[in-house]
């Protein structure tokens, strides 16, 4: 006989598997989803190392928890990167089950960003029905920004998801009336912050005004409510900022991008007011034309960044560091680069043109260019062909839509269920739009912040607008209105590549905006009309949806991500994980010679490091951080370092100087020296040793010109600070490294020119990927990294 425990199950199982069956499915959603997943999933095989600056941090991160817990760029846990370390916990826990490769440490940004797609859908169709959400879902999908962030292991896909994952929490507390809710929300935001920093409360007062307008309690109860949400959010927020600071200096690795190894002085410096105000910390002095000037200014003194191969934070060769390539900051004794011949990639270079592909991120955007501040500074073509195609939908869904959701019992200015939810992507949208427009340093990839709120109120915006149109209302034309002033926008993009197009699209947009303006006049019905405003809006998405393409055909996943035309035909490839910036002899040679050695060897920064770290999985001592400026370590602690045995070598292939210039002036005083060339011979000098080189360097051109390691070009500084922040010539601290590449690789100082054929051949090679052959001409002038030649010193010899 059945007991009864058994029959309860029996129809618990029943009625789960009854509700299984009653889902409604939306076919529309799961298309949206599957698009979702191609646009940032496929060719994700050619990641490479992706971001490596980060991608050696993972692999730092799973060699321990001490390591994991403080995001430790390296595995002995000397400085952790300069960003929380949240975002990384989820990728390093997918290297630890599937290994580390760049698929790997990027799959956990697809499929949140994936979830934020659903998430936008699910946040909209509560108040506003299935189809504004679906349009919402597809503007989220096909926002260019949020493909290209998707598929890099940079922390913007996270931090978005779980803001919106906040909301969620946010509005189901106002529409179940539970407090609960509302707390896990706001403390979801406190631990986004542990993602990004500052960036996370850029919802607050979005998160703060909803609640206040739609929760059905009195004042009193939503003042309480809020101020426990604030205490939620106080708590998630600083538990992990203060178990860094509260840890001793000694048994924690060094906060990089702080000044006093804080992580709160980190968010609240150099994550937090430097980011409004400019930043004068982690790269050696504030930037000049960093937004703050005429847009000219600020696209030439952008700085390089790479393609898929081309890894790194700030730039490809993780440089944040302008080159010299202005007028205004250049001087007599440093001329502006030219490039060699049309086929050259210059130095620095207008964004937003076809032709503009060298030194360029992917899709033409500099990591610094950001256009001129102002209220139309996201509409510029900076910033816009990343996010803004379809910013004018939205702005003008606004006005649609909250005329349609008004109440006619009511005054015209009373607040529907609908008109609240409103305000809360207003609140989201005008304070993160407003920093973007007047703030002095950030990357254009940031922009992604604004993507959740613009496709909510396009999708809302665009249903409305066409309902107006439909019914005749005095808003009907809002649509053509909206139509035409996208085309106009787009056309205005898209004439830098493809200049037939956009008057194509112009021209376009024109003839179908006709029957929009005409026929609410003159049909006596337009509700089976809807071809009209369909087309409109085919038309306004072929743009933004070749846009998000690109950095799929291209298989990026760059560390400064963006999407345009250009990726497909940018030089560089995917491959191997830091074997293209790894010089292998030199990597021999150093674990022949390690002995006990804690560290493989020291250098200045992480963008030398980061490829051997990710290849090896050893230690490897960036001594001042991501930029080379970070005060890690003393003189004194080095010599003790030194003294015990820890670090063995050090290789100048990075950017010298900044806060290591007193180290290096006593490594190159006291050292003996490592000279890298292309020779198996050891050399009668007893304080250096010559071992061979597989990485060639770009002071061997094709054709057999050479430029002599030692002779910077006139164009530029070798190993020089930024121009117009530091005196030209060599680094800091008097020297610049040994064998340093010429600042100009596109045009040598041989006697002999290149050829024709000599110019197709290495062209060719830079698609290959080949190190050595203009593989690093998009990176900083003068700043070494990887790739380069460099000079190897034996430290063990000090002490003896």
């Amino acid at each position: 006989m059945e007991s009864k425990d058994s029959r309860r199950e029996t129809r618990r199982q029943n009625s789960f598997f009854d509700k299984l069956r009653n889902i409604k499915y939306d076919y529309w959603l799961i298309a949206i989803l599957i698009l979702a997943a191609f646009l940032y999933a496929w060719n994700i095989w050619e990641a490479g190392e992706a971001n490596n600056f980060y991608t050696a941090a993972i692999v730092s991160m799973t060699k321990s928890f001490k390591n994991f817990w403080y995001a430790s760029f390296d595995p002995a846990g000397f400085i952790t990167v300069d960003k929380p370390p949240v975002a990384l916990w989820f990728m390093t826990i997918s290297a630890k089950i599937f290994g580390v490769h760049g698929w790997s440490v990027v799959l956990p940004s697809i499929l949140f960003g994936i979830g934020s797609v659903y998430l936008i859908y699910s946040l909209v169709s509560k108040r506003f029905g299935k189809v504004p959400a679906r349009i919402a879902a597809l503007v989220m999908t096909l926002t260019p920004i949020v493909v290209a962030d998707s598929r890099t292991n940079n922390m913007d896909a996270t931090l978005v998801f779980f803001l919106l994952l906040s909301v969620w929490f946010v509005q189901k507390a106002v529409l179940k009336q539970q407090q609960r809710y509302l707390w896990i929300g706001f403390a979801l935001v406190g631990f986004s912050f542990n993602i990004k920093m500052l960036q996370a409360f850029m919802i607050l007062p979005a998160l703060y005004l909803y609640y206040w307008l739609s929760a059905n309690v009195n004042w009193k109860k939503k003042l309480a409510h809020l101020s426990i949400a604030t205490i939620f959010l106080a708590v998630f927020t600083l538990i992990w900022p203060l178990s860094v600071d509260m840890t001793n200096s000694s048994n924690r690795p060094y906060e990089g991008g702080s000044e006093t190894n804080s992580a709160l002085e980190l968010a609240f410096g150099y994550n937090g007011t430097q980011r409004l105000l400019g930043q004068t910390t982690g790269t050696g002095g504030a930037f000049p034309g960093m937004g703050n000037k005429s847009s000219k200014n600020s696209k030439s003194m952008m700085p390089p960044s790479g393609s898929k191969k081309s890894s790194g934070k700030k730039s490809a060769n993780g440089a944040p560091t302008p080159p010299s390539g202005t007028k205004k900051s250049s001087s007599k004794n440093n001329p502006p680069a030219k490039p060699s011949s049309k086929k050259g990639n210059a130095p620095s270079i207008p964004s937003g043109n076809k032709k503009s592909q060298g030194g360029m991120t992917g899709g033409g955007v500099g990591a610094f260019n950001i256009g001129t501040a102002g209220p139309f500074r996201l509409l510029q073509k900076e910033l816009g062909p990343q996010i803004s195609w379809l910013m004018l939908l939205a702005i003008f869904g606004v006005i649609s839509s909250y005329a349609y959701f008004r109440d006619s019992k009511k005054k015209w200015y009373a607040l529907t269920p609908q008109r609240k939810e409103l305000w809360l992507w207003l609140g989201w949208l005008i304070p993160v739009g407003g920093f973007f427009s007047v703030a002095s340093f950030f990357h254009p990839y940031y922009t992604i912040m604004l993507a959740p709120a613009m496709a909510a109120l396009a999708g809302i915006g665009i249903f409305t607008m066409i309902k107006q149109w439909k019914e005749k209302s005095p808003w009907s034309m809002l649509l053509p209105i909206s139509i035409l002033a996208t085309s106009i926008l787009q056309a205005w993009y898209l004439n830098d590549y493809y200049p037939t197009l956009s008057w194509i699209l112009l021209i376009a947009g024109i003839i179908i905006s006709i029957p929009l303006f005409v026929l609410p006049w003159i049909a006596i019905k337009l509700k089976n009309k809807r071809v009209w405003p369909v087309a409109a809006l085919i038309i306004v998405m072929l743009a933004p949806t070749w846009w998000s393409l690109t950095p799929t055909l291209a298989g990026s996943s760059d560390g400064i991500p963006s999407a345009g035309p250009s990726l497909i035909s940018s030089a560089g490839g995917g491959g191997g994980m830091g074997n293209s910036q790894v010089d292998t002899t030199l990597l021999k040679y150093l674990q022949k010679h390690q002995g006990n050695a804690e560290y493989l060897f020291a250098t200045d920064d992480s963008s030398t490091a980061a490829p051997y770290i990710i290849q090896t999985g050893e230690a490897v001592m960036a001594m001042g951080g991501f930029n080379g400026t970070d005060k890690a370590i003393t003189l004194k602690q080095f010599k003790k370092l030194v003294k015990e045995g820890k670090v063995k070598y050090y290789y100048s292939g990075g950017k010298t100087g900044g806060s290591n210039t007193q180290i290096v002036n006593w490594i190159k005083k006291h050292a003996k020296k490592v000279t890298l060339s292309s020779s198996n011979t050891q050399t009668n000098n007893s304080s250096s040793v010559t071992v061979a080189s597989k990485t060639k360097s770009n002071s061997q051109m094709p054709g057999g010109s050479t430029n002599p390691p030692s002779k910077p070009s006139s164009s530029g500084n070798n190993g020089s600070a930024p121009s117009g922040n530091a005196p030209s010539g060599n680094a800091p601290g008097g020297n610049a490294p040994s064998g340093g590449q010429n600042s100009n690789p596109q045009k040598p100082n041989g006697k002999k020119k290149l050829t024709k054929k000599q110019l197709k051949k290495m062209k060719k090679s830079m698609k290959k990927g080949q190190p050595g052959q203009g593989q690093n001409q998009g990176q900083g002038q003068g700043q070494g990294g990887p790739g380069q030649s460099g000079t190897l010193y034996d430290l063990s010899s000090i002490y003896k």
